[in-house]
């Protein structure tokens, strides 16, 4: 194999790294949608399908994974320091646990659906606040209490099981603030989002 085709091979490996890597600028929306040009139609789709706004679907996600495909739960540790696996089996761009995706594949009848596709991710966070807004009356908007339901689950959120986990409630505030600022960013390319020349 010549040294020019090595290259190549080693370019296209390359490029297919960066991407599915996660968006350089986690902070903003519009640079992340204009990173990722099908991102944003993904997750426009899901709001036309379940409600729920993509601001308050991309700060959950922002919040679970980084946007990061591939993303894991926290390790865990015996005795605080001896690697004993993973505190739980959360996965993907959405860090969702199986059993709760296999609810999803079977409730939204998507089946083939992935953890580490942000079109799948996407769509099920629309569910899962449009399911919260049906059982619990949270509305689509609100992104405090569709995170605090999304983290603690439905029966967690009306036992009120946040109210014992100040750290929880400060991750469900900055999941508020970020939501805001991607909302407001979103205003600002909103021409881009809307012409459809970003996908």
């Amino acid at each position: 194999m010549t040294v020019a085709r090595l290259l190549l091979i080693a370019c296209l490996f390359s490029l297919a790294a960066c991407a599915s890597g996660p968006p350089k600028n986690v902070d903003n929306a519009c640079a992340i949608f204009k990173e990722k040009d099908d991102w944003y139609e993904h997750a426009y789709d899901s709001f036309k399908k379940w409600g729920v706004p993509v601001h308050v679907q991309m700060a959950i996600m922002w919040q679970e994974s980084r946007f990061r495909a591939e993303a894991k739960a926290p390790k865990d540790y015996l005795l605080g320091f001896i690697p004993f696996g993973r505190k739980s089996d959360a996965y993907g761009y959405a860090q969702v646990k199986t059993a709760t995706w296999d609810w999803y594949i079977d409730q939204a009848g998507s089946w083939g659906a992935d953890r580490d596709d942000f079109e799948d991710a996407t769509d099920f966070i629309g569910w899962y606040g449009n399911y919260s807004y049906k059982t619990l009356g949270i509305s689509k908007w609100d992104a405090y209490n569709q995170y605090l339901a999304y983290h603690e689950g439905h029966g967690g959120w009306k036992r009120k099981t946040y109210n014992k986990k100040p750290w929880l409630i400060g991750v469900a505030k900055k999941v508020k603030r970020k939501a805001a600022i991607y909302s407001a960013q979103m205003k600002q390319c909103a021409g881009d989002l809307d012409d459809g020349s970003w996908f």
